[in-house]
């Protein structure tokens, strides 16, 4: 017997490969019952109607059979999958299994949940989904507020209020604060998931840094003051300490104001009770150039603390000026500060 050549080899696997078509299936179903139920008859005729040559591969008997039997049954000589199928994994007791370890450790990640339990990565999220109709709930990032904090916040909201009644107030009324731009434009949490049939509005407190523009601006009735960056002399970003803080309010803040003909007797300058605005050496330039006007933590009228949202900056600024900074993705950081700037000065009267 002499070994087949690589070439006869690679046609045989290929022939092997070979599916038969649909029409290949119903000419044989539809000859097969013409011809008296012949399976030689209906080979014969398979091979003149599709010119088969004499030795090449055709049905065998058993296949034509099949697709005999399959049409019968089915209506269909293709091959049906069986319907049905009990499952073997998304099985009751681990369905049970898995909704006793997520309400136990909602927290928990579905790759530590399939390895204590020994399933799949993919059976987990489909009972999660499907079985248990549980849903990865994004966990927010607020700011937590004590039971004290809101009778505060009325206090000082109703002493602001009686002090902008006087036109003279509010012409000279100066909100400040800093914020951080990140370059990815996002704070990333999308590794923070809550798993649970309903949303649980729970909230985590942690920061996620990336690289960024810490950024400094007052908010007044005659425009935005600013912006102002808190950066070292290569451009990086630094935290804003006491130091810093001061350098702002004497080599930016005061000599702005005047240019713009602020008369700083008269001034209200507001912000927030930051430590770095709070620290002895802070608060002493500020009553220095705000006399006897200065809202804050410690100063002649109390500022609420975590009150972000009765800040102009925080009210709109902040959230109006990243809506306008992020609508083009910013590979580098001076293209961020030049959008800051643009953006800022942009903003009317």
């Amino acid at each position: 017997m002499q070994p087949r050549s690589a070439g006869s080899w690679l046609h045989a696997i290929s022939v092997a490969m070979e599916q038969w078509t649909a029409q290949h299936r119903a000419f044989v179903v539809e000859a097969y019952f013409k011809n008296g139920d012949s399976a030689v008859t209906t080979l014969r005729l398979f091979r003149i109607h599709f010119n088969i040559p004499r030795h090449s591969r055709v049905p065998c008997r058993n296949t034509i059979k099949d697709w005999v039997q399959n049409f019968r049954e089915n209506a269909s000589a293709l091959k049906r999958k069986p319907r049905g199928r009990i499952p073997t994994v998304r099985t009751p007791e681990n369905v049970d299994k898995l909704r006793m370890a997520i309400v136990k450790s909602p927290r928990r990640s579905v790759r530590r949940h399939s390895a204590a339990i020994r399933l799949s990565d993919r059976s987990m999220r489909r009972i999660l989904h499907k079985d248990l109709n549980f849903h990865p709930y994004k966990i927010a990032i607020v700011q937590e507020l004590s039971d004290r904090d809101m009778a505060n916040r009325r206090i000082s909201s109703e002493q602001l209020l009686e002090m902008l009644n006087d036109d003279g107030v509010i012409s000279t009324f100066l909100m400040t604060d800093e914020a951080h731009f990140h370059l990815p434009c996002y704070v990333n949490k999308q590794n923070y998931r809550y798993w649970a049939p309903e949303n649980p509005q729970e909230l985590h407190q942690r920061p996620l840094h990336s690289e960024r523009l810490t950024v400094w601006c007052g908010v007044a009735s005659f425009g935005v003051l600013g912006p102002y960056f808190f950066e070292d002399n290569e451009g990086a970003a630094v935290t804003v300490t006491s130091e810093r803080y001061v350098a702002v309010l004497r080599n930016f803040c005061e000599p702005e104001l005047r240019r713009r003909g602020i008369d700083l007797s008269s001034a209200w300058f507001q912000q927030d009770g930051a430590t770095a605005h709070t620290a002895r050496a802070s608060m002493s330039v500020l009553r220095e150039i705000f006399p006897q006007h200065l809202i804050s933590r410690g100063g002649d009228v109390p500022w609420p603390a975590r009150s972000p949202d009765l800040s102009a900056c925080d009210y709109f600024l902040w959230g109006y000026l990243k809506s306008r900074v992020f609508i083009s993705k910013h590979r580098t950081i001076a293209e961020l500060k030049q959008s800051i700037k643009e953006e800022i000065a942009a903003i009317p009267e």
